[in-house]
């Protein structure tokens, strides 16, 4: 009696072997951790952020990128032809949106990581890593880390030529212990000039002064003054 030999496909054997670790029950509470953790990360970039250039469809970004990478690392579990064709697939995908502050990139990785952690079943590392970042996150705004002066403002106005400049330069020099021209630019043929300035306010100073004084003197107009504590565009 002849012995049969049976063949094996290693990569049948392998293609068997990756079936996925996660049971449905695990799937959801990694899905549901990913999505409060990134709700609580989007939370706190929403009261941490500074500056004019908020976009309420970058916070549920946020949110979105830590659901969907826990998500796509469930997928792809230790598969390594399943990463490599996810690699390909997101390669269609083309980002055009310009991120004006670099902070905000961190808090998208930030997402990244706690999704991660989260589609991993790692559930400490997740929590514990959503709460340090926030944490950080939230003392670093509170100290005002990093910033060159606790009050600052953005002093635009208009100014006629043919009023004498000591008007507008001996105002700002009375009520502003700071003050550095940021932009000049010539309007109405030359005789009108569009000035901004960096100023910062002496003690006891209140903004209102600044402004009314500024509108009641000669030749200025269009008085504008913009709370500056962090970084805006002007």
């Amino acid at each position: 009696m002849q012995q049969q030999q049976t063949e094996t496909n290693p990569l049948a054997d392998l293609t068997a072997t990756v079936i996925t670790n996660y049971t449905p029950m695990e799937m959801l509470i990694n899905m549901s951790l990913a999505l409060v953790l990134g709700i609580v990360t989007a939370i706190v970039y929403r009261r941490t952020h500074k500056g004019l250039a908020y976009s309420q469809s970058f916070t549920l970004t946020i949110v979105f990128v830590t659901l969907i990478v826990s998500i796509v690392i469930m997928v792809i579990g230790s598969s390594l032809a399943r990463a490599f064709a996810l690699v390909g697939a997101l390669s269609i995908i083309r980002f055009r949106t310009v991120v004006k502050d670099t902070k905000d990139t961190t808090f998208v990785f930030a997402g990244l990581a706690v999704g991660l952690a989260a589609g991993t079943s790692n559930y400490f590392l997740a929590v514990a890593g959503c709460i340090f970042i926030s944490i950080v996150a939230i003392v670093l705004y509170r100290i005002n880390f990093g910033a060159l002066y606790k009050t600052e403002f953005i002093l635009r106005f208009n100014f006629d030529q043919q009023s004498p400049a000591s008007n507008y330069l001996d105002t700002i020099t009375q009520y502003a212990g700071r003050a550095n021209m940021l932009h000049m630019e010539s309007a109405a043929e030359g005789r009108y000039l569009n000035l901004t300035y960096d100023i910062v306010l002496k003690s006891g100073v209140p903004p209102e002064e600044l402004i009314s004084a500024m509108d009641n003197l000669e030749g200025t107009s269009e008085v504008v003054l913009i709370a500056s504590k962090n970084d805006v565009d002007y």
